[in-house]
């Protein structure tokens, strides 16, 4: 009876180790899951940091073109203020040239009029040295005409071609001053020629100044679109990264918490490891007492 009773004792222990087995198994089974799942969040964890790490390198990396971009805006800027000054400063030499050029046409139609006034002075002194000249014929017939005048018309005629020698020496002068009034007008018509050339030229550069200074502005205003979606796109960044610190916050909240459960779960494991070795301490001593 003692010992059917052992074997029944033994039957209910074998069978409660059995229990007790498939709740390990099942329990293992678990435990194998929850490490899959916590081996599944740790490669999620990695990759999640791995992905952070790239976009703090791409933030940089964007930081820095935002960076440059706003150097390149200042130079662009800067430029832009160069190109005005040089504007300016080309409208005032080109009113400057105006100027002059007004000034020469001015002089050069006063040294026309002067011209015109030492023309008539010179038809002038023809029409009166004709007028000398017959007026000398008509002393030369009256000297032949009456010769007893003769000592009285000479100091006439002294007189008379000391005043043609002043009037010739008058009309030299005037066709020297003539000639230098036509190299002066030369020299004139070169000036305003030359003058001409350059207005144009500097034409050709205010209008090359405006085409750079409206190509300028257009890649200014293309670069602060650029810049705009930029920052646009970083800010978009900036609240997926947000998100992903908050989902990596989740999944290490839920990792404290599975370590919490595994825990408890190893300490489960230890107090049944513990009452096993009991378990298989009493089967011992029972098989001991049977034998």
């Amino acid at each position: 009876s003692t010992i059917q009773k052992q074997r029944q004792e033994l039957q209910l222990l074998i069978a409660e180790l059995k229990d007790r087995d498939k709740e390990l198994n099942d329990m293992v089974a678990v435990h194998q899951r929850e490490l899959l799942a916590w081996e599944d969040d740790r490669q999620k964890r990695l990759t999640l940091a791995e992905r952070c790490n790239l976009l703090n390198n791409e933030l940089s990396k964007r930081n820095d073109i935002i960076k440059s971009l706003t150097k390149r805006l200042k130079f662009l800027e800067s430029q832009q203020n160069d190109s005005r000054a040089t504007f300016e400063y080309t409208q005032q030499k080109f009113k400057e040239l105006s100027q002059k050029v007004t000034d020469a046409t001015v002089h050069c139609q006063a040294l026309k009029e002067k011209n015109r006034s030492l023309h008539c002075s010179v038809l002038e002194l023809s029409a009166k040295t004709g007028q000398l000249q017959a007026r000398e014929q008509e002393l030369l017939t009256m000297l032949k005409l009456k010769d007893e005048v003769i000592l009285e018309t000479t100091d006439h005629i002294i007189e008379f071609t000391s005043k043609f020698r002043k009037l010739e020496s008058a009309l030299r002068t005037a066709k020297k001053e003539e000639f230098s009034l036509n190299e002066e007008k030369e020299d004139l018509k070169l000036r305003l020629k030359e003058l001409r050339l350059e207005t144009n030229k500097l034409k050709d550069d205010f209008c090359e100044k405006i085409k750079e200074n409206n190509k300028q502005q257009e890649e200014i205003i293309h670069l602060r679109q650029e810049n705009g979606c930029l920052r646009s796109e970083l800010t978009l960044i900036v609240e997926k990264s947000k998100r992903k610190d908050q989902l990596l916050q989740f999944a290490r909240s839920k990792q404290a918490r599975t370590d919490t459960e595994l825990s408890s779960l190893r300490q489960i494991y230890v107090k049944q490891q513990h009452d096993l070795q009991f378990l298989h301490v009493n089967l011992e001593s029972s098989q001991e007492l049977r034998q």
